[in-house]
Formats: C-alpha cells, structure tokens, sequence
C-alpha cells in the first residue's frame, strides 16, 4: 500500500499534457494567435508601403 502512495506521489503530469487538455486554454490559443499574427503582418505591410512624393 505505501508503495501505491509513493509511486501516485512522484507521478507528474507533463506540462504540455496540462496544455493540452485544457480546451478552452487552446480555444484562446487558436483565436488569440492567429489575430496577433494578422496585425503584425498588417504592420509590416504598411510599414512597407513607399512615402509618395
């Protein structure tokens, strides 16, 4: 029985598992990150348009 105890104690869950688990975490995830990656883009395209003269 103590060793049952023992072993459940020194199980961890990985990080990642915690992750991915989670599905409102990675709903966040799959929203959040894209529309960030949408307005840097945005930015660099703008940045990149030439002054007009």
């Amino acid at each position: 029985m103590s060793e049952e105890i023992t072993q459940k104690e020194e199980e961890r869950i990985p990080f990642w598992q915690h992750v991915l688990d989670n599905p409102f975490l990675l709903l966040f995830l799959g929203v959040v990150m894209p529309t960030v990656f949408y307005i840097l883009w945005g930015i660099m395209e703008i940045i990149s348009i030439p002054i007009a003269k």
